[in-house]
């Protein structure tokens, strides 16, 4: 591993010495499963929460995979109730959308400090987060809410070295961001809608597409997967399945976008 990161992972692992107890913002991706393990080996067990909320905008995949890496940790954990679509505003999906749904989750984590006797709240961001349309980073500034990660001048792409490095079968895992990215902006977030993009993926997850994202336009499906593997769902009766399978679901026209997979795409309208 190059010098760079060495630097970054010893910086990491001081940022955390200095706090001394933490919450973590565990979601099971990439980036908090470093987050919290760093922060497990460095401040040891008893020092350490992992907390995970239960929402309807993240699949039981996801929260499958975190308990997981929860028990290969051996940390605390503790899973709090989250419905997004209580919060006033949310469902009708402005561009700030993530606010909302950050200001609430670390107002209650932050509630969580209080009955446990520790200062810090953290959460996985690194230096990338700032190259996209992330209005939640403005709620993390706001409710003083640490990012370790970024603070040690970490990349994603360095996030998956030193993962791989200390063994995390985290470290290639795809990319994951809430099933609410999955809608134009502007267009009201269901409970309904939610579930029929969460099939829809789960469905193409379960084929062996390694990337995907199915984006929400009522009755239309936007497939976004990665362009090494366009050939494959093309050729043969694959396809056929796909679209015959997210009819079933609930969706009418199936598309498939040619520009491929890309994080933050239903940003792009945005400028």
């Amino acid at each position: 591993m190059d010098k760079s990161i060495n630097e970054k992972f010893e910086r990491l692992k001081e940022i955390f010495q200095s706090m001394g107890k933490v919450v973590v913002a565990f979601s099971g991706g990439v980036d908090s499963t470093l987050l919290l393990k760093v922060a497990r080996d460095t401040l040891g067990d008893n020092n350490v929460l992992a907390v995970t909320a239960l929402s309807p905008l993240y699949p039981e995949r996801e929260l499958g995979e975190a308990k997981k890496s929860i028990e290969t940790l051996g940390v605390r954990h503790r899973l709090i109730q989250s419905n997004e679509l209580e919060i006033p505003g949310f469902s009708k999906n402005p561009p700030n959308r993530c606010y909302y749904c950050k200001d609430k989750l670390f107002r209650e984590l932050k509630d969580l400090t209080k009955e446990e006797a520790i200062s810090f709240v953290v959460e996985g961001s690194t230096l990338d987060d700032d190259k996209d349309h992330r209005p939640g980073r403005v709620a993390i500034q706001e409710l003083g809410i640490r990012s370790p990660l970024k603070e040690a001048l970490f990349t994603k792409i360095e996030v998956r070295k030193l993962s791989k490095r200390l063994g995390l079968p985290t470290w290639d895992k795809p990319s994951f961001a809430c099933l609410a990215s999955r809608f134009p902006y502007g267009e009201e977030i269901t409970e309904e809608a939610l579930r029929m993009v969460d099939a829809a993926e789960d469905f193409l997850f379960g084929l062996g597409f390694k990337q995907v994202r199915v984006r929400h336009y009522g009755n239309l499906a936007r497939i976004e997967i990665l362009k090494e593997e366009m050939t494959r769902l093309m050729n043969g009766s694959l396809g056929e399945k796909v679209v015959n399978h997210l009819k079933k679901i609930g969706y009418r026209y199936i598309t498939l976008d040619l520009q491929g997979f890309r994080s933050g795409s239903m940003n792009e309208v945005l400028g």
